[in-house]
């Protein structure tokens, strides 16, 4: 039997295990990335590694996130990763230079590589045939000293594309119909590739921005073949040495298939506040909007703003509409003005934002309040965009230039799109970017005599306690389903500066759901959270682990987790916990004790199933750790960290 695409690159890269869908494996990582809202926590835990120089073959710090300067924090910051990168050997994208997946896109991304990045939108190199997984900040960290990344062998979900896209529908229209079908937590556990004669009408960037939003999907990631497009879009970015051809053997095997019928497909969009709430923009056309924003990690490229060029020419957006463009990078900005596209947007009304991640990580651009926001970006969770009570639209650079043009969500459909030839200024943009904002490692002994900088906000990453043997623990906090990241560790440009600080963004754990947890975690010393389905869902950010942590969570009890944030907990010592039997859920409440008997040995002796007792009621619940050998060393260790300063036993 052939191997798949996913299956290939894991079996070029396999350290340990072997290729059986839900066996434990471990593989060799190529590439690593980081952005700075996660970076500076990822680089002090590789700091005290005490090794000379990053192990990888490339690996890159992007300042795309913290890019709101407030006072003197984020810049201490950005100051803290550029030193880093220089003492360590990994290459620096300045702040302005572009969001971190687009700029690996153009820049770095070779198919049949892997590429590890401490951001949930990793995965967007999937559009050029890589491997590329989304980890907290500690596994990237384990990453660029050389170690092996530790999964659970996916299963493959084969993605078959026929057809070709018709008029105004778009890859975005691609994946949030995949969204519609599979839901924000039907691909846990899943690789989607995508294979068949609809893939090869789809550009590079098509491509990234389908692999880009199957985060969304709870997927480990998504990719596609390397072919003729993937041959071309390198060769325009003066890469085209590099290229490797991949795709997947005419017998391999895919765990099952879902056809897209690409001809037939209509004009999508993800309703509030959830990427997979999503039907036909036809179908709620009419709703007025207050704001329009095109961009982020999902749609920036050249080809996206050339697309609502096409659509505003000409035209003004709606008095009542507010609309802002960020484009991915410098490189596509400085494109977009050589091919008269900037200005297009320019003339229209479009505000032009910093090449960031800015409105989408609430940075900036929230609505107004209880506002309609249309945006081309990939999440719309309650409150994310800065506004608690605004109602965020997820849908395609064409129909949010629609909604800017007539006020309201309209379908794309009834405009005519010239998608012209961006080559020649794509490569003029390349050009005139240069390299001066993406600054090289530095030779070896160079790179020694580099003293890194530590300003005031910088401290030192607290170590996790291990959990005691026998303890009682409060439930402090009861949620329901589809808690993301975002919930349980905010985002925003009051938050994220304080990313490397743990004590004080320690302050701001759960301040969505509950104001007081912080104050009542200090009573408390020690505590559990329960939750129901999808627990942990969106951003990667190991601060909803690593946060929580700090103010004493030793566990968190769910009906199941997303796949990243349970890695984070395990990293950090906190037992991720579920529920053998989901309907006892129901019957614990807030403030509930939980006890918990002879941990060690369950840890020891590798037990999944055990029984904890819940005082308050006067009975038992059957829970499940599930994990494989080496995370229950980890969590008997009390975290990553000690685990692996005790040589990994």
């Amino acid at each position: 039997m052939g191997y798949t695409v996913a299956e290939k690159i894991i079996k070029a890269h396999l350290i340990d295990g072997s290729l059986v869908q839900g066996s434990e494996i471990a593989i060799k990582i190529d590439q690593t990335l980081t952005q700075d809202a996660t970076g500076t926590m990822a680089y002090l835990q590789f700091e005290s590694m005490g090794l000379d120089r990053v192990q990888t073959e490339v690996s890159v710090s992007y300042v795309d996130h913290n890019t709101l300067q407030e006072d003197w924090k984020n810049m201490d910051d950005h100051r803290y990763l550029q030193s880093v990168a220089a003492r360590y050997g990994i290459w620096f994208s300045r702040p302005g230079n572009g969001i971190c997946h687009q700029v690996h896109l153009e820049r770095f991304g070779l198919p049949g590589k892997t590429l590890l990045g401490s951001d949930s939108h990793t995965p967007t190199g999937g559009g050029l045939g890589m491997l590329a997984i989304g980890a907290g900040g500690l596994d990237v960290a384990v990453a660029m000293g050389g170690g092996a990344f530790h999964l659970v062998m996916p299963h493959i979900v084969g993605v078959k594309l026929t057809g070709k896209l018709q008029g105004a529908t778009s890859a975005k229209d691609i994946i949030l119909e995949l969204l519609r079908r599979e839901t924000v937590k039907g691909g846990v556990g899943n690789i989607y590739e995508y294979f068949g004669e609809g893939v090869s009408s789809l550009s590079v960037t098509q491509r990234a921005t389908i692999c880009n939003m199957g985060a969304e999907l709870g997927a480990t990631t998504s990719l596609f073949p390397s072919d003729e497009k993937t041959r071309a879009f390198l060769e325009m970015r003066g890469r085209g040495s590099q290229w490797v051809p991949l795709q997947a053997d005419s017998d391999a095997h895919f765990s099952r298939i879902i056809e897209i019928h690409l001809d037939t497909l209509k004009p999508m969009i993800a309703q509030p506040h959830s990427p997979d709430n999503v039907v036909p923009v036809e179908s709620i056309a009419g709703i007025p909007v207050d704001q329009v924003v095109i961009g982020s990690c999902t749609n920036s490229s050249l080809e996206d703003l050339a697309a609502v060029a096409a659509i505003v020419k000409g035209k003004v957006i709606d008095p009542r509409v507010s609309a802002g463009i960020t484009p991915g990078s410098r490189t596509t900005l400085l494109a977009a003005e050589k091919a008269g596209i900037l200005g297009e947007l320019i003339r229209a009304g479009f505000r032009i934002l910093e090449s960031a991640c800015g409105p989408c990580i609430g940075m900036g651009f929230a609505p107004k309040s209880g506002g309609v926001s249309v945006r081309s970006f990939n999440r719309n969770f309650e409150g994310r965009s800065g506004t608690a009570d605004a109602k965020v639209y997820l849908s395609s650079p064409e129909t949010a230039a629609a909604a800017a043009l007539t006020g309201k969500i309209t379908d794309p459909s009834q405009f005519i799109i010239e998608r012209p030839n961006l080559d020649t200024y794509l490569l003029e943009g390349i050009a005139l970017a240069g390299d001066a904002m993406l600054i090289p490692p530095l030779a070896l002994e160079e790179a020694k005599k580099v003293v890194i900088e530590r300003g005031p906000n910088i401290k030192p990453c607290p170590s996790p306690v291990p959990i005691a043997d026998t303890v009682s623990l409060p439930v402090l906090l009861k949620t329901g389903d589809n808690i993301s990241t975002d919930d349980i560790m905010p985002a925003g440009a009051k938050v994220l500066p304080l990313r490397s600080n743990i004590p004080e963004i320690s302050k701001f754990v759960f301040t969505r759901l509950d104001p007081d947890f912080w104050k009542r975690a200090q009573e408390a010393g020690a505590c559990i959270i329960v939750g129901g389905s999808n627990y942990g869902q969106g951003s990667s950010r190991e601060h909803a682990a690593l946060a929580p942590m700090y103010l004493g969570v030793k566990a968190v009890l769910v009906k199941s987790f997303a796949r990243i944030h349970k890695a984070n907990l395990i990293n950090y010592g906190i037992l991720p916990l579920i529920f053998v039997n989901p309907e006892d859920y129901t019957t614990i409440d807030q403030q509930d004790i939980l006890e918990f008997t002879n941990l060690y040995n369950i840890l020891d002796r590798g037990e999944s199933t055990f029984e904890i007792f819940n005082t308050s009621k006067k009975q038992y619940i059957k829970v499940k750790l599930d994990v494989d050998e080496r995370s229950r060393h980890i969590l008997r260790a009390g975290g990553l960290v000690p685990y692996t300063r005790g040589g990994g036993k």
